[in-house]
């Protein structure tokens, strides 16, 4: 019995809508890295790059659970000295709110070119409406 090794141009991948309105925001990144990364997949292998396209709408409208509003930091550095600049999610949430997914979804894939390439087939859309209708993309639905 032989087994069964995905090639580059065996791959079928599949575009999925996420729609992000009510649903919190850990939960949400943890599924939608799942997806990117193809762990949904029969044939997944870890160090290949198998998974889907996801488009996450209504970034704007995630939940984040306890005081993490006014209390979680998103921290990025200018390169100068003293230039560390930390905003608040409440902050990010009124500027980019995409921001918010794709910090969280990052976080959770590899830190490696693989998981560069995996963040490419991610896209997220503040509001209700997204640029990608010829891909066909189908619904995906996740718990509450």
């Amino acid at each position: 019995m032989n087994t069964v090794f995905p090639s580059g141009k065996s791959i079928e991948r599949k575009w999925h809508v996420i729609n992000a309105e009510g649903l919190v925001l850990g939960r949400l990144a943890a599924q939608v890295a799942k997806v990117l990364m193809g762990k949904h997949k029969p044939t997944y292998t870890p160090f290949l790059d198998i998974g889907d396209h996801v488009i996450v709408l209504n970034a704007e409208k995630v939940r984040l659970t306890g005081r993490k509003d006014s209390d979680k930091l998103y921290r990025r550095h200018t390169g100068y000295p003293g230039g560390l600049i930390e905003t608040t999610a409440a902050r990010v949430r009124a500027t980019r709110p995409d921001r918010l997914v794709e910090e969280a979804v990052k976080g959770m894939l590899p830190k490696t070119k693989l998981g560069k390439q995996m963040y490419r087939k991610l896209q997220v859309y503040a509001g209700d409406r997204h640029p990608h209708q010829a891909q066909q993309p189908e619904p995906m639905t996740l718990s509450k």
